[in-house]
């Protein structure tokens, strides 16, 4: 068995394991902790463990299989599903923004240090905006858009907040990236008279990949979180976000409802992920991995 195959196998069992096991401690809690909660001077210290709070988990996975609301045809299964596949799509344009503009910037600012220092500070800064009070302009801005007979559509609002989460990652993962080339290599396409665009194509961003391929996953779950704040926020129809809060609405009554869909947003930040990985493996071969972004 190759060493890929291996390590494969190994993070699949790894990934297995950590699920079940979390699956066990929610059992476990929900078997031995207080219904009500628990306080401490007054303050809420414990999550409650009663069905409406923590439902049973086979409780949750059945509820796929039965309709979504009494009467209907629709079982909730294919809902969710749907509402998935419309953020996925929201969420792979939001990537697709935000890796082209992280990308943009690392090579700006390996280009000219002056820019790195003026303008790192502010991509720092930018990740402490509250997503949720952004969601608003965003949309409102959005709204005063017309070029050339171009009407922003609102889904182009979520795209934009998941674009927000998947830049800065990415950018300071491909700029430590362009920055770890040897000094030695980056000495020899000097002897060589190579130009400096010569030398980020060959030689910087080869180097960078181990850092890349990580700064990107980071970047693909950043813009499903954005995607699916941006739902709620904006009230976008058709997504996982806003399945979340129609079923948080009925959550007295039926609480596994609830859960369906959440279990739908972290299964799509999983498949963001996953094409990322399908990347890594295509572009890291015989190459040493960076354990850490």
């Amino acid at each position: 068995m190759s060493p890929l195959a291996r390590r494969s196998i190994y993070r699949t069992s790894m990934f297995v394991l950590s699920v079940v096991l979390v699956g066990v401690l929610w059992e476990l809690y929900k078997l031995i902790g207080p219904e009500d909660g628990g306080k401490l001077f007054g303050a809420a210290v414990l999550p409650r463990s009663n069905d409406t709070a923590m439902p049973h988990i086979w409780s949750m996975l059945s509820r796929y299989g039965r309709p979504e609301v009494r009467g209907s045809d629709r079982q909730i299964w294919s809902v969710v599903l749907a509402g998935a596949w419309f953020s996925f799509r929201l969420s792979v344009a939001g990537f697709a923004i935000g890796a082209t503009i992280g990308v943009g910037l690392s090579v700006l600012m390996a280009r000219f240090k002056m820019v790195e220092r003026g303008l790192l500070p502010y991509l720092v800064v930018s990740q402490t905006v509250p997503l949720i009070a952004l969601a608003p302009l965003i949309v409102s801005w959005g709204g005063k858009v017309n070029i050339f007979g171009f009407t922003w559509p609102k889904w182009l609002s979520a795209a934009v907040l998941g674009a927000f989460l998947a830049f800065f990652p990415i950018a300071v993962g491909t700029l430590r990236g362009l920055a770890s080339a040897p000094s030695a290599s980056l000495e020899l396409m000097s002897s060589y008279a190579a130009s400096w665009k010569q030398t980020l194509f060959k030689l910087r961003f080869p180097a960078a990949i181990p850092f890349m391929v990580p700064a990107f996953k980071l970047g693909a779950s950043g813009a499903v979180v954005g995607v699916v704040v941006a739902e709620i926020s904006t009230g976008l129809k058709g997504g996982i976000g806003r399945l979340i809060i129609e079923y948080a609405r009925e959550a007295t009554g039926d609480p596994a409802k609830v859960f369906t869909a959440v279990f739908g947003a972290a299964a799509l930040g999983l498949a963001m992920a996953g094409f990322v990985a399908i990347s890594d493996v295509l572009l890291m071969r015989n190459r040493p991995k960076e354990t850490t972004t």
